[in-house]
Order: structure tokens, then sequence, then C-alpha cells
């Protein structure tokens, strides 16, 4: 028996479609461990997540900090300068042009 050729087309394409909508499942259904419970070399997970992450962003911060002095100090050609600084204020007048926008629509929903 010979399956027609727009089946043998559709079918793999409904099937990818409509299998990820069978598997109910997110991340919020997920189950997270207690993190308090497991030590790990004396100190408990936690903390030691909570602290590592903080040694971590104050390491990321410092780098772009650092970064970005050296950055500043190089030379830069007078007309690169300019285009730089146009690019800067374009960029922050459509920043608050948004956030006004942004809190008008608040305000606006919130009534």
């Amino acid at each position: 028996m010979r399956i027609p050729r727009v089946v043998s087309i559709l079918a793999p394409i409904l099937s990818v479609a409509l299998v990820p909508a069978a598997a109910f499942a997110s991340e919020a259904d997920l189950v997270m461990p207690d993190l308090s419970q497991v030590s790990f070399v004396g100190i408990d997970g936690w903390s030691l997540l909570f602290w590592m992450g903080l040694v971590v962003c104050s390491l990321g911060f410092v780098f772009g900090i650092v970064q970005f002095v050296q950055l500043r100090n190089l030379p830069v050609h007078r007309s690169m300068r300019d285009i730089s600084e146009l690019i800067y204020e374009t960029c922050k007048t459509y920043l608050l042009t948004q956030m006004r926008f942004i809190g008008v629509l608040w305000l606006f929903i919130g009534t």
C-alpha cells in the first residue's frame, strides 16, 4: 500500500507541532531541593550559593569598571568623539521618551 505524498509530508510536521502541547510542564513545576540541608566542605548549600554568587558578581563588576576606565583613557579622534556623543545623546533621548511613555501607560492601566 502506497502512502500519499501529502500525508508523508504533513505527518512529521503535525507530530512535531502537537507533541510539545501534550507535555504540560513548565519551569514552575520543577522541584527545587532544599539547599540548607546539603553541605559542602562544612558550608550549607544556600550560604555557599549566596556568597559565591556575590563574589562572582563583584568580580564581574570590578572587571567591567577596569575595562571602562582603560577604554575611556584611550586616545580618540575628534570626529569619532563627536559621533560617539551624538549617538549617546540620541540613545539618552530615546530612553527618556520610552520611560515617559511607560510611566503614562502604567498610570493609565492603573486607573
